[in-house]
């Protein structure tokens, strides 16, 4: 008999880094919603915004964890408070990040540092410490959130851009490496999304007028359930076959 496409993870275990708001938020409630237990990582364990009670609201475990991705011994502790709770990691999302806008010859090397500290450096850590895990159990999906700057170049975000076309490599790399053993690991690029994060410059009314210019097939920016359909698509039986790739969640924005 045919077996058809499965969308759901029910029973599985997910941790999500950045998980309070904006794209995290949405794909903490996403997984949720097709039935994983989700391990909320946060900058600030005492400030998730309610998620953990409307993740529990859909019948789901929570388990918010104190995680902050600049600290690796925190990083260390919220995998191992996970397996501990639950055994077990089935899923991985690499979504914390920063964006520090600044010309390049105004970047400072604080700047600098903690960008990359962050959206590189936090998401090897994580991945490393998750990886090793799911390798001991033969099975596991990481996503990483890149960014469409790491296809293309943002005026005023060199540093960003640069850790995002980063993220796509580091992608290829682990895929290669934990394919054989069950680990599948691919990158989500978003466009501008309307978040708290991309909210001050969206309230430049050219600004905004020229994003939604730019992105080019459907002429509307877009919102953080877009990309967690997509991660949701990646971590689920339905793309067993796909890693190491990058999903561009884009509107059109790279092809123009």
């Amino acid at each position: 008999m045919t077996e058809f496409p499965e969308y759901r993870v029910d029973g599985k275990v997910a941790l999500v880094t950045g998980a309070a708001r904006g794209l995290g938020r949405a794909i903490s409630l996403a997984l949720a919603n097709a039935g994983a237990e989700v391990a909320l990582g946060l900058r600030d364990v005492d400030e998730d915004g309610g998620l953990a009670p409307e993740v529990q609201s859909m019948g789901r475990t929570a388990l918010p964890l104190q995680m902050d991705m600049t600290d690796p011994g925190q990083i260390a502790q919220s995998v191992q408070e996970v397996l501990d709770r639950f055994g077990r990691i089935d899923i991985l999302i690499n979504n914390a990040g920063i964006a520090p806008g600044n010309p390049a010859e105004d970047v400072t090397e604080d700047d600098f540092d903690r960008t990359l500290q962050i959206n590189l450096k936090g998401t090897f850590l994580a991945s490393q410490a998750v990886g090793r895990a799911m390798i001991r159990q033969k099975y596991g999906r990481i996503v990483n959130l890149g960014s469409q700057a790491g296809e293309v170049a943002l005026p005023g975000e060199s540093i960003y851009c640069m850790t995002k076309a980063a993220i796509a490599h580091l992608t290829r790399c682990l895929a290669v490496e934990w394919g054989p053993h069950g680990v599948t690991v691919n990158n989500v690029a978003p466009t501008f999304i309307r978040t708290p994060g991309t909210a001050e410059a969206l309230s430049d009314p050219a600004f905004e007028a020229d994003v939604i210019e730019r992105i080019a097939a459907l002429h509307r920016i877009g919102e953080p359930m877009d990309v967690a359909g997509a991660v949701l698509f990646l971590v689920s039986p339905a793309a067993s076959l796909v890693t190491g790739h990058t999903l561009v969640v884009d509107g059109g924005w790279t092809v123009r």
